[in-house]
């Protein structure tokens, strides 16, 4: 590792002489100031915004610090239940607890839900799932929603019987070559709708530039419903409840209050909303009731059970799940529990209950996930024989996971970069014994090197362009994916709402591997899939015993165990560049990107990124853009500003970025061209889905790499650090690596601490669960 005194950069005569006194990692004396929310959001999933589109109309800037601050790490409540079963809690015996009258009532909720469960048909069909939402999701969403079922009714999704498969698995002969549908644009709003709305909005004071927004997030209906509700205007990203609030007192005069019902429910999904962009998702109950307290709310709990009775969330019991499954696999469902362990129950402490709350598609999500997962596991056929295959690759953990896939329909694999190689060699066996295998990754480079790796360019696809169907060998009759094997690589990117999606279009019998790196950071999109099938112990777990190559490997490894290493850097691979402040950081940052890397590395500007920890502050990504831009492509910006040969990245959805450059832009709006691939941007959606892209995000460069990366940590950077943030950006350099370093001892501080469970989930409950 390099490092190099203030006003040096790489190639320098005064560079060069103090290589041989290089230390490594925190040297440089900036700072460690506090932030704002804006400024330290890289160390969440909101850093990339699933996007971050800065320019939709009517984004609040300081909508993440009010969920940061609403949604908040609160003490767990032991003594304050809510559910929807208020029915059931009216029967209680008034000796008991408010925990155990809570779980006498859910008990009772959910043998009616079983009950009736029992009655209807079983699970909808595979195949369903051919757009981007779910349909099955979308039906079981609009009947809460429209009263047909009530909002208990997805407490618990029954797993399928592994007695009675769906589907076989399709034949392994080739299908017929199907011509890939074009990328949907996204559905704009009708214009009479958006006008109408509009005018409500102008109404009650609200920007009309609001009016696209709400006119899509609340349908055509939108004017109607903002006049029976105006807090529903909180289903527009960005709106704070700040806004609502002023908004309905506009509309609806002195007839509004705090502990309006309207008011209380609307933020009860908005918190649940807004920690799924954390990655959350299920809440703590006791965080919701305190954030809303917070709100001015004077009964949070009746807040809540309002909220569970009209179908806004749903409510779940940490652990329950799991315990009433063991009562029956030991045969005393619903019955008392022996003497001898009533005694013992009688003479504990009574245990603290933990009440989750969470929107249904996320629910629905998790189960149809847990149960997928389950269904591959139990119809794969396990005396598969590649021992052969296994036999003819390199000796190590390729064989490993080959013998590990022909075992089992559903198989963990971790590792590096490095690693990568091993579900190559994976894919490449398949596809030898006559299986249609294929690798899905993150992002457009990943399926490039897992192609390059395979060398077959058919055997690599993106996940979001497999789901969409313009990628891969297309679908059966049946609507199930034509693989017999899908390794996921990047699994860590996975959100559950997608990884449900994924497995319900797999047929019985197909293999699923999802191989990532763990020390990465997580999906932009709600759920911690991956950590949450290692942590269960679900499947076969292959670590792979690769390592990364080179300084950067090494110094990326080290980070992995908690440890900031000095490593050896001959030839200038690893460069660590000290900065005062965040001028001097942007001022140094464009230096290397335009002179230096280029002219002592020999690696061009477009093949250099750039990232920072955030979005916002003096040096994130729209200032090290901006100075990016007047350096390497200056312009005015005439295209919605944007220039031809501005480096952007263009986000068709939310956590998603495809790395782009400008061509053009005419009447039917942006032209860019993705790897090859022209999109057409609508001179609408050009400030809410593109935006520069020389400086990115820590979140948005994962799934990626390059030849160079310079990270920047700027003084006021330190809160937004943690491990998997510098193992992920210093990770995504492939020959050089500079780090602008500003943040004094925040970085080895950072990496020393242990990564914590930022997300709350149901996944690996729902996965230990005896049912799976």
């Amino acid at each position: 590792m390099t490092a190099l005194p203030r006003g040096e950069t790489p190639g320098s005569p005064a560079a060069a002489s103090d290589d041989a006194d290089a230390t490594p990692g925190a040297d440089g004396p900036g700072p460690s100031a506090g932030q704002s929310a804006d400024d330290a959001s890289g160390g969440s999933p909101t850093d990339d915004d699933t996007g971050d589109a800065d320019g939709a109309a009517g984004a609040d800037a300081g909508a993440d610090a009010d969920a940061g601050a609403d949604a908040g790490a609160g003490p767990e409540d032991a003594g304050s239940v809510t559910d929807g079963g208020e029915s059931g809690r009216a029967d209680a015996a008034a000796p008991l607890s408010e925990a155990e009258a809570e779980l006498a009532a859910q008990r009772e909720l959910r043998q009616r839900i079983e009950q009736r469960k029992a009655e209807k048909e079983g699970p909808i069909a595979a195949g369903t799932k051919l757009s981007g939402k779910a349909a099955d999701l979308m039906a079981a969403v609009r009947a809460v929603e429209s009263g047909e079922q009530p909002a208990g009714a997805f407490f618990d999704s029954p797993a399928p019987s592994p007695a009675g498969p769906r589907r076989a698995a399709p034949a392994p002969a080739p299908s017929p070559p199907r011509a890939p549908a074009p990328p949907a644009a996204p559905r704009a709003a009708p214009p009479e709708a958006v006008a109408a709305t509009a005018a409500v909005l102008s109404e009650g004071g609200a920007p009309a530039a609001l009016a696209g927004a709400a006119a899509e997030a609340l349908g055509a209906q939108a004017p109607d419903v903002l006049r029976a509700d105006p807090w529903q205007l909180l289903a527009v990203p960005g709106v704070t409840p700040e806004r609502a609030d002023g908004f309905a007192r506009a509309l609806l005069g002195g007839g509004c209050g705090p502990d309006d019902e309207r008011r209380t429910a609307a933020l009860v999904g908005w918190l649940l909303e807004r920690a799924a962009l954390r990655g959350h998702t299920v809440l703590d109950a006791a965080e919701v009731r305190e954030a809303l307290a917070g709100r001015s709310v004077s009964d949070p709990e009746a807040a809540v059970r309002h909220a569970v009775a009209e179908g806004v969330v749903l409510v779940f019991q940490d652990g329950q799940d799991e315990q009433d499954g063991q009562d029956e696999q030991d045969g005393r469902g619903g019955q008392e529990a022996p003497e001898s362990e009533a005694a013992t129950a009688a003479t504990a402490p009574d245990e603290p209950v933990r009440v989750l709350l969470g929107l249904d598609r996320y629910a629905l999500a998790e189960e149809s996930l847990a149960d997928g997962l389950a269904r591959l596991v139990s119809t794969c056929e396990k005396d598969a024989d590649w021992s052969r295959a296994a036999a003819d690759t390199n000796p190590g953990s390729a064989a490993e996971l080959i013998r590990a896939a022909a075992a089992h329909g559903l198989v963990a694999h971790t590792g590096g970069e490095a690693a990568r190689a091993e579900p190559a060699a994976l894919i490449t066996a398949a596809r030898e014994l006559g299986l249609r295998a294929l690798g899905a990754t993150h992002s457009v480079d990943g399926g490039q090197r897992l192609a390059s790796a395979t060398g077959v360019p058919e055997s690599a696809v993106t996940l979001a362009g497999l789901l969409a169907g313009t990628e891969g060998p297309g679908r059966d009759e049946e609507g199930a994916l034509a693989v017999d094997l899908l390794v996921v690589l990047d699994a860590p990117q996975l959100d559950v709402e997608s990884a449900a999606i994924l497995v319900e279009s797999l047929a019985d019998g197909t293999r699923l591997v999802l191989s990532g790196d763990p020390g990465v950071l997580g999906s932009a999109g709600a759920g911690r899939v991956f950590a949450d099938v290692l942590a269960a112990r679900a499947c076969p777990q292959v670590v792979s015993r690769t390592p990364d190559p080179g300084p950067i490997g090494e110094l990326v490894s080290g980070i992995g165990i908690g440890e900031l290493n000095q490593v050896e850097a001959p030839g200038k691979e690893v460069v660590i560049v000290p900065v005062r402040d965040a001028g001097e950081a942007v001022h140094r940052t464009v230096q290397l990107v335009a002179d230096s890397v280029p002219r002592a590395i020999g690696v061009p500007s477009a093949d250099t990124q750039v990232i920072t920890v955030g979005h916002g502050g003096a040096a994130g990504t729209r200032a090290l853009n901006a100075a990016l831009k007047q350096r390497l492509n200056p312009g005015p910006g005439r295209f919605g500003g944007f220039d031809p040969g501005d480096r952007v990245v263009h986000v068709p959805a939310p956590g998603r970025i495809v790395p782009a450059v400008v061509v053009s832009a005419d009447a039917e709006g942006l032209r860019l061209d993705c790897a090859g691939t022209t999109v057409v941007v609508p001179q609408e959606r050009v400030a809410s889905f593109v935006r520069h892209g020389w400086a990115l995000s820590a979140h948005q460069a994962a799934g990626t790499r390059w030849p160079a990366v310079v990270v920047v940590l700027p003084g006021d950077a330190a809160q937004g650090l943690s491990r998997s943030w510098v193992y992920t950006a210093f990770g995504r350099g492939e020959r050089h690596l500079s780090v602008v370093h500003g943040v004094d001892q925040a970085l080895p501080r950072a990496v020393a601490q242990p990564p914590a469970l930022d997300r709350t989930t149901r996944l690996r409950a729902l996965l230990e669960a005896p049912a799976h």
